[in-house]
């Protein structure tokens, strides 16, 4: 982003130097007091011809002269300068804006991330260091240019409203995570998405209990309560910390080089109708099938040697993320080459 603070320091630097030099100088040269001395400066630099606060001597003359002359070439450089800068940040924000909103319209299978306060900025960070595409929607002028630093792809609107997310490219999305300030915001997010897209994956937060309801009702796939899962984990931390290391460090691909990723097995899938010992997932690819979801939403914990993999079934695995890839390929993955991000 362009920054502007080096200019405008300079202009208000000048401006408080020539002020300050015709001050002195009057109580040098005349004898005035401060207010006097300061008075005439300012109707001095200013020209607007008040007249004189008192008389003054050819040597006074001849400083109002040099201050006229300099004050004035001050004054002119501050207020081009001013303007300039306004002019150019309009521009600078009418062109960063037309950018991004080229960008979003080309983006596809992207997440929206609704609101970008402590939690959709670390969603975006996450996202960000995956390679997934997002785009963030954002109505606060002053956290978008901090959106914009950090080169995320966003759409200044208010999330609440169907104009701001169909220009986020909602109808091209892959889903949409609703995080913004309050439960209301989030519930008005949600039908708002809803509406317009009644097949679409949506994840809210709730901060209080009494909207899980109301955001489940509302539309949401899925409604996350931060309090909960805090509490949850400290509780784990408490009862059972070898669990709670070990799930750590699942979670945080950047400490140990494993990851935790689903797969839903195409009907094409080398994998389709076959027992996992048939297959070469831990034989050859080395990883581990922790769950297996049934289309009809059911849940296999464990699965067993013998278990059958159904076409459409969702995969559950652990292991080396380059191996994680060919396992996705194989699988029939649609988007092979993202690194999805672990859901709860």
């Amino acid at each position: 982003m362009v920054s502007y603070a080096p200019a405008l320091i300079k202009a208000l630097l000048a401006i408080v130097f020539v002020l300050s030099l015709g001050t002195f100088g009057y109580q040098i040269v005349e004898g005035w007091p401060f207010l006097d001395s300061f008075y005439m400066t300012v109707i001095t630099l200013t020209t607007v011809g008040f007249g004189e606060v008192r008389p003054l001597s050819n040597e006074g003359r001849i400083f109002t002269i040099i201050l006229i002359f300099l004050g004035v070439g001050v004054v002119t450089y501050a207020v081009l300068t001013g303007t300039r800068l306004i002019i150019e940040g309009q521009i600078y924000a009418f062109v960063t804006r037309r950018r991004f909103m080229k960008a979003v319209q080309r983006v596809r299978d992207h997440f929206i991330v609704c609101g970008f306060g402590r939690m959709g900025s670390y969603i975006c960070q996450q996202l960000h260091e995956r390679g997934i595409p997002f785009v963030v929607v954002e109505k606060d002028p002053q956290i978008q240019l901090k959106i914009v630093d950090l080169g995320y792809l966003m759409y200044a609107g208010d999330a609440t409203e169907e104009e701001s997310l169909i220009g986020a490219g909602i109808m091209n999305a892959r889903g949409l995570v609703a995080v913004l300030d309050s439960d209301a915001e989030n519930l008005y997010a949600v039908l708002s998405a809803r509406e317009i897209r009644p097949d679409l994956e949506i994840i809210a937060r709730a901060a209080e209990e009494s909207a899980q309801k109301k955001l489940l009702r509302a539309g949401a796939t899925r409604v996350i309560s931060p309090y909960q899962i805090g509490g949850m984990r400290m509780l784990m931390s408490i009862l059972k910390p070898t669990v709670m290391s070990f799930l750590e460090v699942v979670m945080d691909h950047t400490q140990l080089n494993v990851e935790l990723e689903e797969v839903q097995v195409a009907e094409s899938s080398v994998y389709c109708e076959k027992r996992l010992a048939e297959t070469d997932i831990r034989k050859d690819l080395d990883l581990i099938i922790i769950a297996i979801k049934k289309s009809d939403g059911s849940m296999v914990f464990n699965p067993g040697p013998d278990t059958t993999i159904e076409c459409r079934d969702t995969l559950i695995a652990m292991g080396h993320p380059e191996m994680m890839v060919l396992f996705e390929k194989k699988a029939g993955a649609q988007i092979p080459d993202l690194r999805l991000p672990v859901r709860h």
